[in-house]
């Protein structure tokens, strides 16, 4: 069986599970189902209530064996189906 993943949403965003390491963004949307797969919603409060809003920033620290970012200054560590539901536009940091 085979799955499709979505890299990127018709405004330019992207699942932060989509991010290279290092890749800076900012959080457009979080949802409770992305590309047909449900994320519990237990899994989204918790991320609201520890500040995975839209507009904040995220930089992915690391893609395996989980997904961790950097949200604004709080790391966190999820599985990659509740990274998918993160939706990032990437952005550029000026050197």
């Amino acid at each position: 069986m085979s799955s499709v993943r979505l890299a990127f949403t018709s405004d330019g965003a992207m699942p932060l599970s989509s991010l290279a390491e290092g890749a800076h963004g900012v959080i457009v949307d979080v949802r409770q189902r992305h590309g047909g797969r449900p994320v519990s919603a237990a899994s989204v409060e918790r991320l609201l209530s520890l500040g995975v809003t839209p507009g904040a920033t995220v930089t992915l620290l690391q893609r395996f064996p989980g997904i961790v970012f950097l949200c604004d200054q709080t790391e966190l560590a999820v599985e990659r189906d509740v990274a998918d539901a993160v939706l990032v536009r990437l952005r550029e940091i000026p050197s």
